[in-house]
């Protein structure tokens, strides 16, 4: 199989190391992004040449497409494009001040509007391409104390499925990974926390216990690496994908509550049109 090019947003830590070094371990080259490329300096030292780190903050968008361009000149194309790079934000609807919830949409949905938009050329002009989205489980079901995390995956979920409608005649693939829970940092360190209210306590404890009983057995972000290889291979792949056991049967049960209200109110959505 001829290697791939990739450019991955996010590569200090999590998915975005993972995958990085799953695809460099098996030849192909990578397009590295982080905050602080200082946190990539291992990876430089164990596969040369084959990384490039890159600067970037998402939510600058002509940071973003310089980025990409760069990555482009450097490697001569691009093959796979993961937006990776973002962070769970912690707080009731009512507890999320604007500032908090503009910064989540500003990395979450549109950092990976504008890596998306900046590739896009490229991708058209060589007839090819995938575009990872990394969503969640979270980006199709919703659950208390992360409404404004949902606010921001169901949005990227949303633009992702028009994108792969209208560039599918380019030879262009999307993909939305939407995994379960793992290890990795996102709720540790690299999340924000809201502060709350205390009319919310007992609710959120509640919240709380509901969420460790869902994160029973943690995926494992190495094997994550294997399994995207896997997709990006793929012939015909996936427009959503999870990744871990448990998404499956959460969204088993979220879509048959769905089905059954629609069905029950429909009725009155016949009255409603007239």
């Amino acid at each position: 199989m001829a290697e791939k090019i990739w450019f991955i947003t996010g590569t200090s830590r999590g998915f975005g190391r993972e995958w990085a070094v799953a695809a460099l371990d098996r030849g192909d080259r990578v397009a590295a992004t982080a905050r602080d490329t200082s946190s990539l300096d291992d990876l430089v030292e164990r596969y040369g040449d084959a990384i490039l780190p890159i600067e970037l903050d998402v939510t600058d968008r002509d940071a973003d497409f310089a980025a990409v361009a760069r990555a482009h000149d450097h490697f001569g194309r691009l093959d796979v494009v993961v937006n990776n790079a973002g962070y769970g934000l912690f707080g009731f609807v009512e507890e999320v001040s604007e500032s908090e919830a503009r910064a989540q949409i500003e990395t979450n949905v549109f950092g990976a509007l504008w890596v998306t938009q900046a590739a896009l050329p490229y991708l058209r002009e060589q007839r090819s391409g995938h575009i990872v989205q990394v969503s969640s489980i979270g980006g199709i079901s919703a659950f208390p104390n992360v409404g404004l995390y949902h606010a921001s995956k169901w949005a990227l979920e949303g633009f992702s499925q028009s994108l792969a409608q209208e560039v599918e005649s380019f030879g262009i693939h999307v993909t939305l990974v939407e995994p379960g829970g793992f290890s990795t940092d996102w709720g540790g360190s690299s999340a924000k926390r809201a502060t709350p209210i205390d009319a919310y306590a007992e609710i959120h404890e509640a919240a709380d216990e509901a969420r460790a009983q869902r994160s029973t057995t943690p995926g494992d972000p190495t094997a994550s690496g294997r399994a995207i290889l896997k997709v990006v291979d793929a012939e015909t792949p996936p427009l959503r994908v999870f990744f871990g056991e448990a998404p499956l049967g959460i969204a088993k049960s979220d879509y048959e509550k769905r089905l059954a209200t629609w069905e029950e109110w429909q009725p009155v959505a016949v009255e409603a049109q007239g």
